[in-house]
């Protein structure tokens, strides 16, 4: 017996199947809050680059703080997973979003009061790389409580792409303008007053049913370590998951760090300056958008196996390319690709392991999918950092591109075990006829 409805069959009135998610009024207060919100975290993540960049000309210093700001979520991740799955998600989120305020305040307030300095600024890294340990786990297994209806968790997950990517081409821009006629101190201002958007999201959101049920279920959870062993053998035992965790893993060490280096690009490699690493973040940002998009106007989940090892490789033959350009338009056309690539396979993985995992471990799972995503960058940074202080950026972001080409290859000869592990839950869930023949190379489409 079919418990969820085809992808295909969960429009409402009113939305059409590329904005059916929308149709959940969760999910549109949601939508609403972190649209604000992003904008301001991403002009806070290109006005930090640029402030480390300009008060120290150092490589190897932006790697430092890079990782400084993400190896406390791959530290504190597991735990986190696990927390997420014993306490209330929403409180959980509120929590996360408020400590995240009181951290770009007090960015905004050292700098604009020109106090700041290299110390104070990997500190409150620090302190945003712990809160978002809990925050990212919090927010992808939340998903499910405000689209209420699983079928619709796909659209929803490429609607919140679509959200982080137009903010991703605002922000960065917005950043790169603002920085130039003020100081950064402002964009990390704007940042703080933009969380209330999302708090006052999460507040009028109604979820009596869901939280009811989740703080009934805290009672009869099994020990701490018992769910984070549990947690652990589940990600490494399901084949789907562990494959494509060890891909996005590999990918987020050695190709994702490359954003790291970008002011390097913007001042040294094209010779301009804030405006400059504006436009470059935001033609990246056009490219995850457009990905974005193509992802919100797929009906359903099949077909997006196979994109995982095509947007591996086109991240990995953007980077390749973007290390040789020496010209800022050819630059910001090869950065489109990139972040087509990498929005692709972010997203689509995303997508497939929240379908595919139950829902008392998806706080868990997430929290693995946070480490392999967040977690593994700061190694990358620091990797980065200091490849590019000896060999230079461009030749680094090289390297990067080709191992993640190589990675996909790995992946595209571990597709046919991840099929035949996938197939008995598609087939559960409706997205693939119940009596599909294991002839056609398609479990997801891919």
């Amino acid at each position: 017996m079919r418990h969820h409805r085809n992808v295909t069959e969960s429009s409402g009135k009113g939305f059409t199947h590329a904005y059916r998610a929308l149709r959940h009024r969760n999910f549109r207060l949601f939508f609403a809050g972190q649209s604000i919100s992003l904008i301001g975290t991403w002009m806070t993540r290109v006005a930090t680059a640029w402030l480390v960049y300009k008060l120290t000309h150092s490589a190897v210093l932006l790697g430092t703080v890079s990782f400084a700001g993400q190896i406390p979520t791959f530290l504190l991740a597991p735990l986190a997973g696990v927390l997420v799955d014993r306490w209330n998600r929403r409180t959980v989120l509120i929590a996360t979003q408020a400590l995240a305020m009181v951290q770009s305040l007090v960015l905004a307030a050292l700098t604009l009061t020109n106090r700041i300095t290299i110390p104070e600024v990997l500190a409150l890294s620090a302190m945003q790389g712990c809160i978002n340990a809990f925050d990212m786990p919090g927010r992808q297994s939340f998903l499910l409580e405000m689209v209420e209806d699983r079928a619709d968790l796909s659209n929803a997950i490429a609607i919140n792409s679509s959200m982080v990517n137009l903010a991703r081409l605002v922000g960065p821009s917005l950043a790169g303008m603002l920085i130039a006629v003020t100081s950064e101190g402002w964009c990390f201002l704007i940042d703080g007053v933009s969380y209330s958007a999302v708090i006052a999201s999460l507040v009028m959101m109604r979820l009596t049913a869901a939280e009811s049920k989740a703080m009934a279920a805290v009672l009869h959870h099994p020990s701490m370590l018992a769910q984070l062993k549990e947690g652990w053998d589940f990600v490494r035992h399901f084949a789907p998951v562990r494959t494509i965790l060890l891909l996005f893993a590999l990918v987020s060490l050695m190709g994702m760090p490359f954003v790291t280096l970008m002011p390097i690009f913007a001042a040294q490699v094209l010779h301009g300056g804030p405006h400059t690493l504006g436009f470059l973040m935001g033609a990246m940002g056009v490219g995850s958008l457009f990905s974005a998009i193509t992802l919100v106007l797929r009906k359903s989940v099949r077909g997006l196996l196979k994109m995982i090892p095509i947007a591996a490789a086109a991240f990995g033959v953007g980077l390749i390319s973007f290390g040789f350009s020496r010209v800022i338009w050819l630059s910001m056309l090869l950065l489109l690709l990139t972040g087509f690539g990498m929005m692709q396979g972010l997203t689509a993985s995303n997508t497939i392991i929240q379908t595919i995992v139950p829902g008392d471990k998806r706080g868990r799972v997430m929290s693995y999918y946070t480490i392999a995503f967040v977690g593994m960058a700061p190694f990358g940074s620091l990797m980065a950092g200091g490849l590019a202080q000896s060999i230079g950026a461009p030749r680094t972001v090289i390297i990067s591109g080709i191992c993640c080409i190589a990675g996909s290859l790995w992946f595209t000869s571990q597709m046919e075990i991840v099929r035949r592990a996938m197939r008995p839950i598609y087939e559960q869930l409706g997205i693939i006829p119940a009596k599909f023949s294991p002839q056609v190379n398609e479990v997801s489409g891919g």
